[in-house]
């Protein structure tokens, strides 16, 4: 099995994520439509989270034992980057302030600040939504798409390419959750507003030398922005992810394919 692993370790990593995560994505989806009966909480959706950063943690710790995982961990923490990127990482935050500015305009009232704490299957937990989104969906799926997979495509492709391939996987890893908290109407905006933020992960993270932190923390503070009833309740999430379309593509005219970045692409 380890001589497996380590011949194809994307493709395990890949398999034990999908494992991982839609045991619990699944269970769920068919407690919600009545088909089985399970005493869980549909609370345990967050958990599903952690299924890339499992499957990352396992499958290194397989192919190339503690000092592999100690680079892992390693650039989890990795804190110490530029203050730019730090900047970048809390950037839906200005594209909420921005977004709220334009539905000021088209509405004529402000939206609720408080909605952005109410999130699927959860009691309003107000700025808690923020630390669940980061903590969850931030640093358990970064982890792994980010810190294991990319590093790992990248190796032998163009940043660009490399992030395509990883943009599919990542796709069809969130295809239970539409049988359970996703709306199937929004597919086709779905799937370019994921590549779009794929585009944008791969360049910060090659920006910022493989810092895995500073993706989760952009990912986690979108989801933040996004995820919530806010976002349900007007054009959110449907302004942010047009702008951070736009932004992607800024990023492939301005930095190229091959790297995504001006510094060189991040390789394992």
């Amino acid at each position: 099995m380890k001589t497996f692993i380590r011949k194809h370790s994307l493709m395990a990593y890949f398999i034990l994520t999908y494992v991982f995560s839609w045991s619990i994505f699944i269970s769920l989806a068919l407690k919600k439509h009545g088909i089985i009966d399970i005493s869980i909480p549909f609370s345990i959706y967050y958990c599903a989270a952690y299924g890339p950063m499992l499957a990352a943690i396992v499958t290194t710790g397989l192919i190339g034992g503690a000092e592999a995982l100690r680079d892992l961990f390693g650039r989890m923490f990795r804190w110490r980057v530029s203050v730019l990127w730090w900047i970048v990482a809390l950037s839906p935050l200005l594209l909420l302030g921005v977004t709220a500015v334009i539905l000021r305009f088209v509405n004529g009232v402000w939206f609720d600040l408080n909605l952005l704490g109410q999130v699927e299957f959860l009691p309003d937990i107000g700025v808690g939504a923020l630390v669940l989104w980061l903590l969850t969906y931030g640093i358990g799926e970064e982890t792994g798409w980010r810190g294991f997979a990319l590093p790992r495509l990248q190796r032998n492709r163009g940043a660009l390419r490399a992030t395509l391939s990883l943009w599919i996987f990542w796709a069809f890893w969130h295809a239970p959750a539409f049988f359970l908290v996703y709306d199937p109407k929004i597919l086709p905006g779905f799937l370019p507003g994921l590549l779009a933020g794929a585009i944008l992960f791969t360049w910060l993270y090659n920006s910022s030398s493989g810092s895995i932190l500073i993706v989760a923390i952009w990912h986690g503070v979108f989801n933040f922005t996004t995820a919530s009833k806010a976002s349900k309740a007007g054009l959110i999430s449907a302004i942010i992810s047009t702008i951070v379309m736009v932004w992607a593509a800024v990023v492939i005219m301005v930095f190229k394919p091959r790297n995504l970045s001006h510094a060189e692409r991040q390789v394992i």
